[in-house]
């Protein structure tokens, strides 16, 4: 990273990158997962090894290695070599928002049919049943709600 925009990604970059890594974290990601994500969500082409990820997070390679390796199972990124070199570069997916709710989707419908099963052997004249088939209700409602809105933002972008 040149100089200036050392003093560039300090100043302007990396409150953001801390920031919305937080908000994350809080929502469950892991926290170096979170610092990762959201430092190549902001970087200028989405795109970054894992020492130009190091330098910006001032983290160490283990603690890269380990956010881009959850990272890649979820589903949120991929990892490239660069031509004629050994280095990985760390991509963001194209429409990484939408692929994760569709991947959450597919979450959803195993955990669906996890409940289902719960309450059938449960029975829903049990309490237990009862909640167990209500959270499939629920989840049912939510993943119509998501497919729904998955093909909404597919029109809208166009």
């Amino acid at each position: 990273m040149a100089e200036d925009s050392v003093e560039d990604y300090e100043k302007r970059v990396s409150p953001f990158v801390e920031r919305f890594a937080a908000d994350l974290t809080e929502a469950g990601m892991q926290r170096m997962a979170s610092r990762v994500f959201a430092c190549l969500l902001a970087s200028e082409d989405g795109a970054l090894t894992s020492v130009e990820l190091s330098e910006r997070l001032q983290a160490s390679a283990a603690a890269i290695s380990g956010a881009v390796r959850y990272l890649a199972q979820v589903g949120m990124i991929s990892r490239q070599r660069d031509p004629g070199s050994r280095r990985e570069r760390y991509t963001l997916h194209q429409d990484v928002w939408y692929s994760t709710l569709l991947n959450r989707d597919n979450v959803l419908s195993r955990w669906l049919v996890t409940l289902n099963s719960g309450a059938e052997a449960l029975g829903t004249d049990s309490p237990g049943g009862r909640r167990v088939q209500e959270s499939a209700e629920f989840l049912e409602f939510m993943q119509h709600g998501l497919e729904d809105m998955l093909k909404r933002w597919q029109s809208h972008k166009g």
